[in-house]
């Protein structure tokens, strides 16, 4: 269960404690939790609790359902699109591990702090046989230098936190103690940025990645 926190003029969404995949339940709770946020005007930290961060995408569903998988991985497009270009600065407390769609909602943010004793980022699609969607790899590819994004999307590499760090797919690495305090000491100086300007900002820097994860491209 995912729940919101507001204090002190910062907005903490906790994913969970489990594995944190995108369930349909999940989704709508994200989604509403954003709306709050938005609201509010605050900055988010986005972590989860546990050894998870998130696994991404709910594959068991995913299978027995493949009629609707098409609409679920637009709608999970759409989710990374709005974490993407939310109007207030946002960071991920990466507490585990983020694979696959978890990865890249981390990504999403615009900056991430990871555990670092504990818990990988791995994109492990071309081992599990799922070819990026244009929009995910547009996100990746955005988030990431080209030496990073091509060894995280081609090979299926795990990446603790300090390798993650060397990358440059985490901003910084942290103990388990500190993990969240850090990541609210990275956004609260921002407290009180326009949410106009910032969504304006956000949604010119990518508007290509915007438009490939909503689908709105030509």
């Amino acid at each position: 269960m995912t729940t919101l926190d507001i204090t002190d003029g910062i907005a903490v969404l906790t994913i969970g404690d489990d594995e944190n995949r995108f369930t349909l339940a999940w989704l709508d709770e994200v989604e509403a939790a954003l709306d709050r946020v938005v609201e509010a005007g605050t900055p988010l930290v986005t972590t989860g609790e546990g050894k998870f961060f998130s696994n991404g995408l709910d594959l068991d569903w995913a299978m027995a359902n493949p009629e609707e998988f098409g609409g679920y991985a637009q709608r999970v497009e759409r989710l990374l699109a709005r974490f993407l270009a939310l109007p207030v600065p946002t960071v991920a407390a990466v507490n585990g591990h983020a694979f696959g769609a978890g990865a890249m909602l981390a990504l999403a943010h615009d900056w991430r702090v990871m555990r670092a004793d504990r818990g990988f980022f791995c994109l492990p699609e071309v081992d599990i046989r799922i070819p990026f969607t244009p929009g995910m790899a547009a996100l990746i590819q955005a988030r990431l230098t080209p030496r990073a994004a091509v060894d995280a999307m081609t090979t299926g590499a795990r990446f603790g936190g300090p390798e993650a760090e060397a990358a440059g797919i985490v901003d910084a690495t942290a103990a388990e103690e500190g993990l969240l305090a850090d990541a609210v000491a990275r956004v609260a100086p921002l407290q009180g940025k326009d949410v106009a300007t910032l969504e304006s900002i956000k949604s010119t820097m990518f508007a290509p990645v915007l438009e490939l994860l909503r689908g709105t491209s030509a």
